[in-house]
């Protein structure tokens, strides 16, 4: 048996299964995006070509896994993949369950689309584990962040639907859906849990730091930034709370909040070379 994994699980087997899983990735989101703008409508094979490029795409972190015996935390290659897996996970659970709100979830697509062109840019390469990382807190810490950034990413999707109708042809396209106000109120309410999950990452990450670098907090650039986005997102729903703002003004202040949070899970580490540069 662990003959067969150590076969399986080469460097380029691993890759001919993310590749594949990309591709139906790819085909599911192009197919669901023409379909919703040409027919209005969804088609059924979207989920199950989203289930299995999902299946495959978690085979192939699972022998990366097993081959380089860590997670996927270290390099952009495997930030990239893990978060893909993350979001899609997300995605197809919502879409799932909320019927409703299918053909909003269409409009997330490019957002994948962008960071499966990125991972096909990163080096694929393994790269040493630190010690540091060898530690419960990293799994819960990053655990609790990817769902914060793929709720965020649910919420910029309906966020994006209440603009587009305000273009007449896109009006028509999704006019079978609910109404801007509850679209809306939708999105915040993903803003809200993913709030939850944004503050349990920074403290699961705190105590990790104190376990691995004797200090809860160091203000280096990544801890900087995601307090900065903590505090955008908490300003956001205070935002919405207090002063009852319109759709379309909540819905872009949703995407710019996204766009800095965006960054600093991605932008940050990528600029610095290496996740938390300086302090592993």
């Amino acid at each position: 048996m662990d003959t067969w994994l150590t076969t399986l699980s080469s460097h380029h087997n691993e890759l001919l299964f993310l590749w594949a899983a990309l591709v139906f990735y790819v085909c599911s989101g192009s197919l669901s995006i023409i379909t919703t703008i040409v027919w209005r409508q969804i088609p059924p094979v979207i989920p199950y070509l989203s289930v299995l490029g999902f299946s495959l795409h978690t085979l192939a972190i699972a022998l990366r896994w097993y081959r380089v015996d860590h997670g996927p935390f270290v390099t952009m290659f495997e930030i990239l993949s893990s978060n893909i897996w993350s979001f899609t996970l997300i995605w197809l659970f919502f879409f799932w369950r909320i019927k409703e709100i299918r053909f909003a979830l269409v409009i997330a697509q490019p957002v994948l689309f962008m960071m499966m062109a990125w991972l096909l840019l990163a080096p694929s390469q393994e790269a040493v584990y630190p010690a540091t990382y060898h530690t419960i807190w990293l799994y819960i810490h990053v655990g609790f962040g990817k769902v914060f950034l793929a709720l965020f990413y649910l919420a910029v999707a309906l966020s994006s639907l209440i603009l587009l109708r305000k273009i007449r042809k896109c009006r028509l396209w999704f006019s079978q859906l609910p109404a801007d106000e509850n679209l809306a109120v939708l999105a915040f309410r993903f803003v809200a849990v993913g709030l939850i999950f944004q503050t349990l990452m920074l403290i699961a990450g705190a105590i990790w730091a104190q376990d691995a670098w004797g200090r809860y907090w160091a203000w280096d650039s990544l801890e900087t930034w995601s307090f900065i986005s903590w505090l955008l997102v908490a300003l956001l729903l205070h935002a919405r709370v207090t002063w009852k703002i319109k759709p379309d003004v909540s819905s872009i202040m949703i995407i710019i909040v996204f766009i800095v949070a965006f960054v600093t899970f991605f932008g940050v580490p990528f600029i610095s070379m290496t996740p938390h540069r300086g302090v592993v």
